[in-house]
């Protein structure tokens, strides 16, 4: 696992401008954040929203549909960022379970640590951990990408059906453990691999997919370090020419 200092508590939020809005909440009720980022900020048309003091608040920025950018400065608890959808979130602390589950589009950013199935069933968009992810990152994966800085926990990328995974640290037990048709990078120690995962060589595409990946996360290792996992197509049925579409 990555050697990294956890975020502090909390760090201070910019100045607001014009298009922005800032929330405390040691002051401001999580719901009436919510309410404003769900019905009122596009209304109103503010397109950066600061969010300081979130103290592990639970559901914080779900269900997001609009183009904001939104920071949340310290930890924050269950299910950030969950089903977002165009928005850009960011946890300038740790992340408690589920953030970013069932993410459609966008980008969610982590950067400090994330807990237990970071990413679960994401079908589109952009996960970024800058550190460590506890276990089950990436399970049931629909098509999201994911990239972790440091390591992930066991059955990461558990039946992960589509979509992309790069891991710039270690790997523990059954990574991608009953394996569908999402891509695994890995560039550090791998425990074990799940049922029906094995290594592939790495292809010229492979390599430009990692450079891509790790340059919008912006991260700076060489493709040439990782190693690709895939499934070994040997526990299911899958149709080629449906082009990942279920």
């Amino acid at each position: 696992m990555a050697n990294l200092k956890p975020t502090p508590r909390t760090t201070p939020a910019p100045a607001a401008a014009a298009h922005a809005r800032q929330f405390d909440l040691a002051r401001d009720s999580l719901r009436d954040l919510n309410a404003f980022l769900h019905r009122r900020a596009a209304a109103e048309g503010v397109t950066l929203v600061q969010i300081s003091n979130p103290d592990g608040a639970h559901s914080i920025a779900c269900g997001l549909n609009s183009a904001l950018d939104v920071h949340i400065h310290g930890h924050v608890g269950y299910y950030a960022a969950g089903m977002n959808k165009s928005a850009s979130v960011t946890v300038h602390g740790n992340a408690g379970p589920g953030v970013a589950e069932n993410m459609m589009s966008g980008r969610v950013h982590i950067r400090g640590f994330a807990s237990t199935a970071a990413g679960a069933s994401a079908h589109g968009g952009l996960l970024i951990i800058d550190g460590d992810a506890s276990l089950r990152c990436g399970i049931s994966l629909k098509g999201g990408d994911i990239v972790v800085g440091g390591g992930v926990g066991s059955f990461s990328a558990f039946m992960a059906q589509a979509g992309r995974m790069v891991i710039c640290g270690d790997a523990e037990d059954a990574l991608g453990d009953s394996l569908y048709e999402a891509v695994i990078y890995v560039r550090g120690k791998v425990r074990s691999l799940g049922a029906d995962a094995r290594f592939e060589p790495m292809t010229d595409a492979d390599r430009a997919t990692v450079t891509d990946l790790l340059a919008l996360s912006g991260m700076d290792h060489d493709a040439a370090e990782f190693k690709r996992v895939a499934s070994a197509r040997s526990l299911y049925h899958w149709n080629a020419d449906t082009d990942q579409e279920y």
